[in-house]
């Protein structure tokens, strides 16, 4: 069990979520449903996109307004359970 007190955020806090998969439309529309899910006020807009080198990959940042602990800790939950998504840091 992680001590609550030793939490290294401050919330509200702007918390950049790094999403990585393979290249295509559907993994971008699958994490900006998934991300505003548990971050209603995230604007699709600000998501930043980045092509490997080759093209395969996609990286994809979304800067959100983080409330809580339990917010991060759903929201890494269900973007890392979702078949699209590769890696997520």
């Amino acid at each position: 069990m992680v001590d609550e007190s030793s939490d290294l955020f401050e919330f509200p806090c702007a918390f950049p979520l790094k999403i990585m998969g393979l290249a295509g439309g559907e993994l971008a529309q699958a994490v900006l449903e998934i991300v505003l899910r548990h971050a209603p006020d995230f604007d699709g807009a600000t998501m930043e996109m980045r092509s490997s080198s080759a093209g395969k990959y996609v990286s994809l940042t979304c800067t959100i307004s983080a409330t809580s602990r339990e917010q991060l800790d759903a929201l890494y939950r269900e973007l890392s359970s979702h078949p699209l998504v590769r890696i997520l840091f």
